[in-house]
């Protein structure tokens, strides 16, 4: 903060500290880009980009042990606006749901009073964004309505449940974690609790496995079988393969559907749901370094790692086609598949020690490009992943790990020649998808290798742990407004004093000035303080005492009392007199010190038989005024002596009154060593209070009050204006009045009283006294208490310090390591998060009243206005109060200059735009929405351009896998079949080959089919079975007649529950249309859409879908969001807009309808026509009602006869 620009509101806030063992899960980064992690019993909000402190929400009374942000995808209008919530659960079975903008909780949650295991919103029905799944232990999981906080349902099992994970491309599949195995629910749904016990799996050990020898790239089979032993078991597994509960960790992996991974200390294992079987295994050497939790990416086959010594790194999957093209070797003749992550990335690891190691690591869920690691001492390190192009030569060709290349389009679409570009947006714009098998790169395009590198963008360190000694810098005076800075110093137990701003919170300086434990702090001045600290007392009780005199500019410490401080008794007591003229020290067995502050000299040394001081406080009267007034008698007087005599000389007059006027000044600095008068009062053993006087070097016994009987052994003294307060030993309060001759004592029943402040600012007789247990605000003037805090009563921390603050906030330290500045009740509050300052402005239009939040992205998505692009909102009209709009344009400011950049380049089309708006503003549902729309409008104007390279150009580039059903057909295709033979590799029981020889009849598989089926041994039950299986496969083709026939076999099979069976006949005699229905008719929606992609050509695979697309939109299923992205996949989008507009998603419609036109993927008709209107016209309303009348003069105009209304409306309001 500059010198002059003075802010004095200091708000409310919380400084924390280190964390507590019951934080190391209570993390979690949302999709607005803010994080927010239990501290103690708080939870702290920062913002990911700037690492700023943004809210402390404090209300729990026991540690925090899960957060949760509630997610963002769903439609967001004024109904519905971006608004931060927030779940957070504590050891004590409590869960609130907070609106942490405002800093309220909306709703609390108890059920057991036992630590919750987990705790996760639901977030894939379009129904209610209000659910919210707990795990109470021992064993129940109850589905909360988190905003009335009503239980739904609950449901009880027999294990002890660690954690759940939901199936991101099914929500009706829930796995739990449990201490002894697996648990499969495959029926989940928010309306009923789950029918039975779930499907119990058992995992047997991994230490089995040869994982931990370093996976060479084996030839043949038969190696790859022998490396991977680990099965999933249905029976109990005996005692010596009981090792479940050392998984540390379980998660689906988000990017490839049925894909399960387990993470041990050693190894992560990757687990294919369809054949319960590993498939992968990244195992670290015996030398590495063990993991302690892991996040797999969405975007790409990718996964976060986080090591026991801090260090995260990113292992990205390899693909197989460029292993065989880089190695110089002859190429294996049989390849053996496997599913390799490399390492492509790791951050510096942390000095890992007994108090500080790594609690845990979140990943940002919008772009996976940054992680942020959670300290135990309280720090925050936010890595961000940055991507270089490398040149080609300069790689190793004998790395063995294949190239990444950067993808060819940007925001969904491939860049323009002229394009600006943003690399590091988000992790799939920096690397693009890894080739599937033998698959070659599109011919002509060049390809960019990238390296990526993690760089530390954010660090934001937490107090030390406590002891902590605070005190707050002078206060503000009219004087010294010019330059008062609201600092507090905080001394540490390890010697160091910490100097925070309290305006923003920051640290301000660290200065590491003693060797032990800070006892105490007095500042000299604004820019300077005392500081003493005392070394552990030897065998004799005496000690090294270091007093320093810091300068905080500079920086510089010089030891007070010079050679003294070693071997001597400890001080007590430093107490620096109201003209900060004079210090007192005491010690425990050594008389008192007295010393000039300015000179740093020893005035005097009391003799030995000096009483000892048990409470010791300065008088703020003094004599200041009136040696001033002598000095500018004196002053006055000398210049006008001289001044008379130099009359005649005229000329010389001015420059000798100027000499003059600087002489007189500098001896009246010399005069300001001439010492004002000050008293000092202390109390010794017996109570009796003693009154001396000091002046220069002299110190004169003024007066001695005899002890009061009602007061015990006196511990602390404070003076201001005409009031004396005594506390002492025993609770007691007695207030003298100087002026009135009176004395009050009070019992306030509490324990010893340790510390009596007095609030600055004339006339504010307020006065904070710290006990034991608690602190208590007194109003002296009135003699009554104001406020009390009560450890173990209203609040779980002890107090080890206090101060005030302004004139009318208290600080508190206390012993769960945070400092907290209060109001005067010391009811701990949140604040509003935007009455905060901060230091650097933070992205984040949650902070916006909803209006605005609106407003702010119809005026992003809508550029240019009047033909310029622009980010500066006064340029369109948008009649808001200036408030508003100001807080509009900082929130355009704050965005960072890369983001600025592309917002304004003409080159940047509209599908782009709206990628890139939904990514600034976290929002999942446009996220999603937009990146399909933009592939496949993309793909359908290629196939326009060109219509004999089409179907090559779509697989060239297609849509993520991680986006499953939606994907071409051929590309899905492809991905199926390369993990059918990964499966067929790493089968190793009959149940597995049963089940590969399955998939491979659905594909369309039947030569390899029949090999397995005939591998099956004679003396296995099934034998019989699967010889005859393979006759028929071989011979199906040949007659009609045997189609008839199995044909009616496969529908009474079907007919009598053996659907699956059934399904696998009817596909022999290619009638997979025909299975498809019936899967359909048995509601196995997702085995028919699988189905369809991978069998039916394309009409009769979007017959298919279009039958899912009307079962996802009826009433009682209404997840219209997953079918808006099917219909976008079949490129339906004169259905998706008409759907749009029936959800009254007005903006995304009429945005779509645009992105459309461009395209030409909508031919304008008569009907289409009466559409585009309705839309227009519908969502200029909509920006009417947010007041963004510029906007909705430009849909209203796009409208027609549809907008003419409402056009000569808003003309009308114009005018007036």
């Amino acid at each position: 903060m500059l010198p002059h620009t003075v802010n004095f509101r200091v708000s409310a806030r919380t400084l924390t500290g280190a964390l507590h063992a019951h934080n190391k899960a209570a993390v979690d980064w949302g999709w607005q880009g803010l994080i927010a992690y239990g501290c103690h019993s708080l939870v702290v909000v920062i913002d990911s980009s700037t690492a700023q402190t943004l809210q402390v929400l404090e209300k729990h009374k026991a540690d925090v042990v899960k957060v949760k942000w509630a997610r963002e995808n769903y439609h967001h209008n004024i109904g519905s606006p971006y608004s931060l919530r927030l779940a957070s659960a504590d050891v004590n079975g409590r869960i609130i749901v907070w609106d942490v903008a405002a800093g309220i909780a909306q709703c609390e949650i108890q059920e057991h009073a036992k630590p919750i295991q987990d705790v996760q919103w639901l977030w894939n029905q379009d129904a209610s964004r209000d659910l919210l799944l707990a795990i109470h232990p021992p064993g129940y999981i109850v589905l909360w309505n988190a905003d009335t906080g009503t239980k739904l349902w609950k449901k009880s099992y027999a294990d002890n449940i660690l954690s759940f994970s939901f199936d991101p491309f099914d929500p009706s599949h829930l796995t739990l974690l449990t201490s002894e195995g697996i648990v499969f629910i495959s029926d989940f749904s928010p309306s009923k609790p789950p029918s039975g016990p779930g499907k119990k799996v058992y995992i047997s050990s991994p230490h089995s496995s040869p994982a931990h020898n370093k996976l060479a790239a084996a030839t043949g089979a038969k190696k790859a079988l022998n490396k991977v032993k680990i099965l999933i078991t249905q029976e109990k597994p005996s005692a010596e393969f009981m090792t479940l509960n050392d998984c540390l960790q379980l998660a689906y992996l988000p990017s490839k559907r049925n894909h399960m991974l387990l993470l041990y200390p050693r190894e992560i294992l990757i687990l294919d749901l369809e054949v319960n079987q590993t498939v992968g295994v990244i195992a670290i050497e015996r030398t590495g370094i063990p993991f302690v939790q892991v996040i797999p990416c969405f975007q790409r086959d990718g996964i976060f790692c986080l090591h026991d010594n801090g260090c995260i790194t990113l292992r990205v999957r390899r693909s197989h086609r460029s292993v065989l093209a880089t190695s110089n070797e002859e190429p294996d003749p049989d390849p053996v598949q496997e599913l390799t992550y490399d390492l492509r990335s790791q951050c510096d690891a942390i000095r890992v020690t007994k108090t500080v190691r790594p609690f845990s690591m979140v990943c940002c869920p919008v772009n996976e490009n940054a992680a942020a690691l959670i300290v135990s001492d309280g720090r925050v390190m936010i890595w961000e992943l940055k991507s270089t192009v490398c040149r080609r030569n300069s790689r190793s060709s004998g790395s063995g790990v294949s190239p990444l290349y950067s993808p060819v389009s940007f925001c969904g679409i491939p860049v323009g020649v002229l394009q600006e570009k943003l690399p590091d947006l988000s992790l799939d714009n920096m690397i693009g998808q890894s080739a599937v098998a033998g698959e070659e790169h599109p011919g002509g395009s060049v390809l960019q290798e990238v390296h990526l590198k993690f760089l530390l963008t954010g660090l934001l360190s937490g107090l030390p742990s406590p002891q902590f000694v605070i005190r707050m810098c002078p206060p503000l005076t009219t004087k010294n407004i010019k330059m008062y800075q609201p600092l507090l110093a905080v001394g540490t137990s390890n010697g160091s004093v910490l100097v925070y701003h309290l305006t923003s919170g920051l640290l301000h300086k660290e200065l590491s000035i003693h060797s032990c434990e800070v006892k105490g702090i007095e500042w000299t001045s604004l820019t300077g303080f005392l500081s003493y600290a005392t070394s552990t007392p030897n065998n004799l009780g005496l000690v090294r005492n270091e007093l320093q005199l810091v300068d905080l500019p500079t920086g510089r410490s010089i030891a007070f009392r010079g050679e003294r401080g070693s071997d001597e008794s400890p001080i007590e007591m430093v107490k620096i007199s109201h003209l900060k003229q004079y210090v007192a020290i005491t010690f425990k067995d050594k008389p008192l010190e007295l010393w000039d502050v300015r000179t740093c000299t020893l005035l005097r040394e009391m003799s030995k038989n000096f009483p000892v001081i048990t409470a010791l406080e300065w008088s703020p009267s003094h004599n200041l005024k009136s040696l001033r007034k002598k000095q500018l008698a004196t002053r006055e007087a000398m210049a006008r002596q001289t001044v008379v005599s130099d009359t005649e000389l005229s000329v010389v007059v001015e420059s000798s009154v100027i000499s003059l006027l600087q002489e007189a000044e500098s001896k009246s600095e010399l005069s300001q060593n001439i010492s004002a008068r000050e008293h000092f009062v202390f109390t010794d053993n017996d109570g009796q209070v003693y009154h001396l006087t000091v002046e220069g070097n002299s110190v004169k016994d003024s007066a001695r009050i005899p002890p009061d009987g009602s007061m015990g052994n006196i511990t602390c003294i404070a003076w201001k204006g005409d009031t004396l307060v005594l506390g002492d030993a025993d609770g007691n309060l007695n207030f003298w009045d100087l002026k009135g001759r009176i004395s009050r004592g009070i019992p306030t029943q509490r324990s010893c009283v340790r510390k009596i402040r007095f609030a600055p600012g004339k006339g504010n007789q307020k006065l904070i006294t710290m006990y034991n247990d608690g602190a208590e605000v007194w109003d002296t003037r009135e003699v009554q208490m104001v406020s009390s805090l009560r450890s173990g009563r209203n609040v779980t921390f002890r107090i080890l310090d206090v101060d005030w603050c302004t004139s009318d906030k208290v600080i508190l330290a206390s012993d769960d390591g945070c400092i907290r500045v209060l109001e005067m009740s010391m009811k701990s509050t949140c604040f509003r998060m935007d009455e905060q300052e901060l230091t650097e402005p933070v992205w984040c239009p949650y902070l916006l009243v909803p209006r605005a939040a609106l407003a702010l992205k119809a005026f992003l998505l809508h550029q240019p206005w009047n033909g310029q692009y622009s980010l500066d909102i006064s340029h369109v009209d948008y009649p808001e109060n200036e408030e508003i709009k100001n807080l509009l344009q900082e929130q355009l400011n704050s965005l960072s200059n890369d983001m600025k950049r592309l917002l304004l380049d003409p080159e940047f089309s509209l599908l782009q735009r709206c990628l890139l708006v939904s990514r600034l503003y976290g929002d999942e549902s446009e996220l999603h929405f937009w990146t399909v729309a933009a592939h496949y409008l993309h793909s359908l104007s290629q196939e326009q351009a060109s219509k004999e390279t089409a179907p090559r150009d779509k697989v060239n580039n297609p849509l993520d896998i991680c986006y499953d059903v939606l994907c071409e057909n051929a590309y899905f295709q492809k991905f199926q079949l390369e993990r059918v033979n990964l499966q067929e590799v790493k089968r190793s029981t009959y149940d597995h080959t049963r089940k590969c020889t399955d998939q491979l009849l659905l594909l369309g598989q039947t030569d390899r089919a029949v090999q397995l089926l005939l591998e099956t041994s004679a003396d296995n039950q099934h034998y019989y079975c699967d010889s005859l299986k393979a006759c028929l496969v071989t011979t199906v083709t040949s007659s009609g007649p045997s189609q008839s026939t199995i044909k009616l076999v496969a529908t009474n099979m079907i007919a009598n529950g053996k659907l699956a069976e059934g399904v696998q006949l009817l596909c022999l005699i290619d009638k997979a249309a025909d299975a498809c229905r019936y899967l359909q008719t048995y509601g196995e929606w997702n085995r028919a859409a699988w189905l369809a992609k991978v069998r039916l050509n394309s009409e009769e695979c979007a017959d298919v879908l279009k039958r899912w697309v009307d079962h996802l939109c009826s009433p009682q299923v209404n997840h219209k969001s997953k079918a808006l992205l099917v219909l976008l996949s079949l490129g339906c989008f004169i259905n998706v807009a008409e759907t749009l507009h029936s959800m009254r998603y007005f903006d995304r419609a009429a945005l779509f309808l645009e992105a459309c036109l461009q395209y030409g993927a909508i031919e304008v008709g008569r009907d289409t026509e009466k559409l585009i209107a309705a839309i227009y016209a519908d969502y200029a309303r909509s920006l009417k009602s947010l007041g963004f009348k510029q906007g909705a003069v430009l849909f209203a105009a796009k409208a027609g006869a549809a907008g003419r209304d409402l056009l000569s409306e808003l003309d009308s309001s114009r005018h007036e």
